[in-house]
């Protein structure tokens, strides 16, 4: 695990009309502040390239579909810096992950079809305090590895 980053099993209840994903309440770890919250697809094999917070804490959950998220440690101050970790998330592996930030992130669609994140983030969106960085910016772990 990288300095910061949380997974929190997340409780699914199936019911024969539909069923509950939950999400995030504000008692549990990870959850800071509300800014906003919004959901994102991603389609299979595609990977949407390394970005990173200044200052929004994200709280990303996969109800559909399956996406690999891989984060990057830089933070000079950081015990884990130069660190990266790899996660898959979705129905089959349903939790939250929480990245504070300070960690650049990249994430790609693994599902075979609709593959949706949610993201409640404390902050709402600002441009000024993200950084975009192409993909071969840090090494990209090959998912088979």
């Amino acid at each position: 695990m990288i300095e910061g980053v949380l997974l929190n099993t997340l409780k699914q209840i199936y019911h024969p009309k539909g069923d509950v994903f939950h999400g995030i309440k504000k008692s549990d770890p990870g959850f800071t502040d509300f800014g906003e919250a919004y959901f994102s697809t991603i389609h299979a094999g595609d990977i949407k390239p390394w970005k990173k917070h200044l200052r929004m804490t994200l709280n990303l959950v996969v109800p559909v579909g399956m996406i690999r998220f891989v984060i990057h440690d830089d933070r000079k101050e950081s015990y884990t810096q130069g660190q990266t970790m790899v996660i898959e998330l979705g129905s089959d592996n349903y939790q939250r992950l929480t990245v504070p930030p300070g960690l650049w992130m990249a994430f790609e669609g693994v599902g075979e079809n609709l593959n949706l994140l949610l993201n409640v983030a404390d902050l709402e969106h600002d441009t000024d305090e993200v950084e975009r960085g192409e993909l071969s910016l840090f090494a990209y772990p090959d998912k088979n590895k």
